[in-house]
């Protein structure tokens, strides 16, 4: 038999890393437990021995994923956080995002890094609004999408109430895999409908830190009928005959397209259900799949190295001011040190130093496979949206960009930290954390930030006070609406001038005009013939 060659060597690791990949994003409306859900997959996961809670009791606990200081003083999400495991021979890499639709830019840039998308809902509200925005993104995209209904220990609507508005609201056929079980009117664990197995749990003491035992029954074990009671045994086979006979069956290639939503139950708090979600998840799941390049698909096992910048964060460790980019691998193997093309600028670049990630915790590697999200270090040379290659000028396509919804003058109370502030207002709006713009076109004595949502002023404000040492303060201006604006030098001048109107120029010099009305802006789109006006920065 004739060995193999070092490329069929090469194809073959390729392959194989690849199909142990799974790269997902967890969506959810505020406050139906996404974070705690987080937590508890890192710990089935075995990435954490304890996890924590958002509302844990004292200090002793903190959530894994909220790693900057102002999410664990609110106890909300505010940055997307890159969590990596192994689990049950995959290699798992949890993209975890803001719920609060005030950070939508960065969750919706972190859902194109995702393959498939696990979606939660709390037991009682089903679909709530932005569980209904996230899923469309995803639906845009035919990204699969696994369903976690949390909450489960605590009074709810009726499974198959559920069930309907959530194919009613969203058009997609729900599947369910497992099925909720009640012990005197108390939620005591799952029925795996493949199996036909019931998992019994039991309530820890330590308030969902640690893993949860499980028991598991045959549904015709007569021991169940002892633990759970004659007549809930014959209610759950009730509803399961009902499922069978009128449920939609499970259609893995409905799944892939993003028609189908396997449909499974559970209480992140207590546990209880948790590891049978991980366990189904991780074998529906898709391994990385390809992606859409100005040159055409770019297939995983393409051997050529090739990813993606989805996201900067600046100071991430504070003491040292760095800057790291996280770039999704798509195709390829990627070394430590390997040099590669920035494909907007056309220069070559040497990628050191590259990271994974826990949350805030790093650890060098030296390699790493399509679906991995790796951390590299930047001296502000990458933009989100660049394509690195090793090979060709293709670049990836569908990050997406928002126009400011609101705007203030940033007033610093301390003017010697001028420096200061124009540095924290530079490398915060590069992170895609806020837009920033000057009424001369430069950094002149008036900057203006602009965020699409209030929350993000908030931080903003929090952050160029804490890691940039910039204290100050905003103050709204009675401008919305922004265009940016193409077209002769002396007609933007003219329409800038105008009344209501209020002429700026972006951290890159291009002419933006705010409005104080929509009325306003769509006269002056109608009537200013000489001008383009551009959502977006063209």
């Amino acid at each position: 038999m004739t060995a193999p060659s070092p490329a069929e060597e090469t194809t073959g690791d390729l392959e194989a890393q690849v199909s142990r990949r799974r790269t997902f994003a967890i969506i959810s409306h505020p406050d139906a437990g996404k974070t705690t859900l987080t937590e508890k997959l890192l710990l089935y996961g075995g990435a954490i021995h304890l996890a924590g809670a958002v509302k844990a009791r004292g200090a002793a606990r903190q959530v894994t994923s909220d790693w900057m200081e102002l999410e664990r003083q609110r106890g909300i999400s505010i940055t997307s956080s890159v969590l990596q495991f192994d689990y049950a021979g995959c290699r798992v890499n949890l993209l975890d995002t803001p719920g609060h639709q005030d950070f939508s830019e960065d969750t919706y840039r972190t859902l194109v890094a995702a393959d498939s998308a696990a979606m939660l809902l709390d037991n009682r509200k089903g679909v709530e609004e932005r569980t209904r925005q996230l899923f469309d993104v995803c639906k845009r995209r035919r990204m699969p999408i696994v369903t976690f209904v949390n909450k489960c220990d605590r009074p709810g609507t009726d499974p198959m109430t559920l069930l309907s508005d959530v194919e009613r609201e969203l058009d997609i056929q729900c599947a369910p895999a497992t099925w909720p079980v009640y012990r005197d009117g108390n939620f005591a664990g799952v029925v795996d409908r493949r199996s036909r197995q019931v998992l019994l749990f039991d309530r820890a003491t330590d308030h969902g830190a640690s893993v949860a035992e499980s028991r598991a029954h045959s549904l015709d074990d007569p021991r169940l009928r002892e633990e759970l009671g004659a007549g809930a045994v014959d209610h759950l086979l009730e509803e399961l005959q009902l499922l069978d006979g009128a449920g939609h069956p499970f259609d893995r290639d409905a799944f892939l397209a993003g028609g189908l939503t396997p449909v499974y139950f559970g209480s992140a708090l207590t546990n209880f259900g948790v590891e049978p979600f991980l366990r189904d998840f991780l074998s529906l799941a898709p391994p990385p799949l390809p992606r859409d390049s100005t040159v055409g698909p770019i297939a995983p096992t393409s051997p050529g190295f090739t990813g993606g910048v989805f996201k900067i964060q600046a100071n991430m460790d504070p003491r040292h001011r760095d800057r790291i980019a996280f770039v999704r691998i798509v195709s390829g193997r990627f070394e430590a040190g390997m040099e590669v093309r920035q494909v907007r600028t056309g220069k070559p670049m040497r990628l050191r130093s590259p990271q994974q990630f826990m949350a805030r915790e790093r650890t060098a590697i030296e390699e790493a496979w399509p679906g991995d999200v790796i951390g590299v270090m930047d001296r502000g040379v990458l933009r989100i949206g660049d394509t690195l290659s090793a090979g060709g000028d293709l670049e990836f396509q569908g990050i997406p960009r928002f126009p400011p919804e609101h705007f203030a003058q940033v007033i610093p109370t301390d003017p010697l930290r001028r420096k200061q502030l124009d540095t924290g207002l530079r490398e915060l709006s590069e992170e895609g954390a806020a837009q920033v713009f000057y009424a001369q076109g430069e950094a002149g004595p008036a900057p203006i930030v602009g965020a699409v949502g209030q929350l993000q002023f908030d931080v903003m404000l929090f952050r160029l006070t804490e890691e940039y040492n910039a204290p100050c303060r905003l103050q709204p201006i009675g401008y919305r609406f922004p265009r940016w604006v193409t077209g002769p030098i002396e007609a933007i001048e003219r329409a800038g001038s105008a009344g209501g109107r209020l002429r700026l120029f972006d951290a890159k010099g291009k002419p933006v005009l705010l409005f104080e009305s929509e009325w306003a802006m769509r006269w002056a789109a109608d009537h200013e013939r000489e001008l383009t006006f551009h959502q977006i920065a063209p």
